[in-house]
């Protein structure tokens, strides 16, 4: 277990020992999706380049959200996914390389959500934005070196909560996640492996479909 995600438990943990008299304005939001492939290049010069692709997978994370109304919600939440890119990479017209670099990505995020509530209020639309960073660890598998970028990110999430009681819910949902490479340093790929600098780069789209459970923490309203 990485030090990211042993912080942010804790951090979690500390939150929900200090807001437990909420009257279930609390919310433990636990989520699971799968990613989908994608695609990433940048070219310099035709004999200068790098393009690639992020492979798709499991994603899991966890989120504290707090209920300003019934019908609007503000989170708190992390993602993580372990994965690998596949990259070719050239520095020169002769030189040309392929890496299947080891990629993980951790998003930290602050949400909002509009909850729509159903007459019986067993169901919930939920719909919102996502404003963050991106922090993405690298590493080449050949040389065993290392590099690390944080990157703003943005995201969009549209699904639905099923309340099985009035404390848990099944959460579904689509998720769109995005840094934004643009803004400042990041990664490069050059015949020396995996490393760190300034030039353009391609925006990183991720798109998910997965959901989770949702736990409303606190003594309920009388």
């Amino acid at each position: 277990m990485s030090k990211k995600t042993i912080f942010f438990i804790l951090a979690l943990c500390a939150v929900l020992q200090g807001h437990t008299t909420y009257a279930q304005k609390m919310r433990v939001n636990l989520y699971g999706a799968y990613v989908f492939d994608d695609k990433f290049d940048s070219y310099y010069s035709s004999s200068s380049y790098y393009e690639g692709k992020i492979i798709g997978g499991f994603q899991w994370g966890g989120g504290i959200e707090y209920m300003v109304r019934p019908e609007y919600g503000a989170e708190l939440l992390y993602l993580r996914q372990s994965t690998h890119a596949p990259t070719t990479y050239a520095s020169s017209v002769i030189t040309t390389n392929q890496t299947d670099f080891d990629l993980g990505l951790n998003y930290i995020m602050l949400g909002g959500a509009r909850h729509v509530l159903s007459s019986n209020g067993k169901v919930e639309g939920v719909g919102g934005l996502m404003l963050g960073m991106l922090i993405a660890d690298l590493k080449d598998p050949d040389s065993g070196r290392t590099a690390s970028a944080t990157k703003f990110s943005w995201g969009l999430r549209l699904g639905g909560i099923v309340w099985a009681s009035e404390a848990v819910g099944i959460r579904l949902q689509a998720q769109l996640l995005s840094a934004v490479q643009s803004a400042g340093g990041g990664f490069y790929f050059g015949t020396g492996g995996a490393g760190a600098g300034v030039s353009s780069y391609s925006t990183i789209y991720q798109f998910s479909l997965g959901g989770g459970l949702v736990f409303k923490v606190g003594s309920k309203e009388l």
